[in-house]
């Protein structure tokens, strides 16, 4: 593996849209005591269910620490998943992973962004983020790809959505957080994501979903669906604090035009809930110094928009909630030509995010 010192974009790489041919999926497996409750015991169970899930549709690579590795391949149990050894803080590899990029000769390589725990000092959810800001290079250095490392610039993975035919789009809640890159205007960030992801436009917009402890991953909020085409989570409950969040984020998308000059047609996605921790999950986290504080009194950004597309299916969170089928049938129309499986979130939103953080796509090259 070698560590480049030019950018994708001058090197002929760019990063293909979600629903590109992926050669496997990775994740990592969940044991932090103060975010996971029970030592990650119940988010354990919800981690190995969608790996399968996922391996129904291609190859899964779970990395587990070395005090882990035996309980994850015996709860993985599934031929199609590989479990590898690897040192990290947590477990949300959508932020901590490489992007992968491709040239489309088959050439595939990846970003390894610098990672501070979704804010560093201010606003971080925990201390030391030294071992998970090192998981990008560590997946690259398996897959021997070649590697372009952004010392300096903070990004995760989750912050952002492309189409693959050069729009991106993000929220300013996150990459313009002062927690990230406070060093950097709009345009010099909108310039390094041209650079690294090979994208013309970014979509900015202005808030992600209320209470999401990752400063408003985009993730979480509004995906691409195909190109021209975008899924927004919805309320039009007018006290829901959702709700101005948003209408603000219709207002974007409507006077949108995307890298091809077309306006976008939004699909809208209902949030569910509102879902809260009971007072038995919150007292079941141990929390330590710097950690995310646990309580049942703080609204969970729960969102069915946090699924991951794999080849031929979608692999969705249900949260027993009376929205659960309306977002399955949603996601079915939408998404015609793939199978769509639903798996139980709760826990891993009691941890802080969904399906979509805690996988990572590796397109086939």
């Amino acid at each position: 593996m070698t560590t480049l010192t030019s950018t994708p974009r001058a090197d002929g790489f760019f990063m293909p849209a979600e629903w590109a041919p992926h050669s496997q999926t990775w994740m990592v497996w969940p044991q932090r005591p103060d975010n996971w409750r029970h030592n990650g015991a119940p988010a354990q169970a919800a981690f190995a269910a969608v790996a399968k899930a996922i391996a129904r549709f291609e190859p899964v690579t779970v990395c587990a620490t070395a005090d882990q590795f035996h309980a994850a391949r015996a709860a993985l149990g599934d031929p199609r998943i590989r479990v590898v050894e690897m040192s990290t803080d947590d477990a949300w590899v959508r932020d901590t992973g490489p992007t992968f990029v491709i040239d489309g000769q088959g050439g595939l390589r990846g970003v390894d962004w610098t990672f501070n725990a979704w804010g560093g000092l201010d606003g971080g959810l925990y201390a030391d983020w030294r071992r998970d800001d090192e998981v990008a290079q560590k997946i690259l250095e398996i897959e021997r790809c070649d590697r372009y490392r952004t010392d300096g610039f903070v990004l995760e993975g989750g912050s952002i959505h492309v189409d693959g035919e050069g729009t991106l789009i993000t929220t300013e809640e996150c990459l313009l957080n002062r927690n990230r890159n406070p060093h950097l205007s709009r345009e010099e960030i909108e310039a390094i994501l041209r650079e690294h992801l090979a994208i013309d436009t970014v979509i900015w917009l202005p808030h992600g979903l209320f209470n999401d402890e990752t400063d408003g991953h985009v993730d979480n909020f509004c995906c691409y669906v195909r190109p021209g085409e975008v899924l927004l989570a919805w309320t039009d409950d007018p006290t829901d604090p959702n709700h101005e969040r948003c209408q603000a984020a219709m207002a974007v998308l409507e006077q949108a035009r995307d890298a091809r000059g077309r306006a976008l047609k939004v699909h809208k996605m209902p949030i569910p809930g509102p879902l809260h921790a009971t007072a038995e999950e919150c007292a079941g986290v141990a929390p330590l110094v710097g950690s995310q504080p646990r309580d049942p009194s703080i609204r969970l950004a729960g969102s069915y928009v946090n699924f991951l597309i794999v080849n031929g299916g979608i692999i969705a969170p249900s949260f027993g909630d009376p929205l659960d089928a309306e977002a399955e049938r949603i996601l079915g129309e939408v998404f015609p030509d793939h199978q769509v499986v639903m798996v139980p979130g709760r826990e891993i939103l009691l941890g802080g995010g969904n399906i979509h953080c805690i996988t990572q796509q590796q397109p086939a090259a």
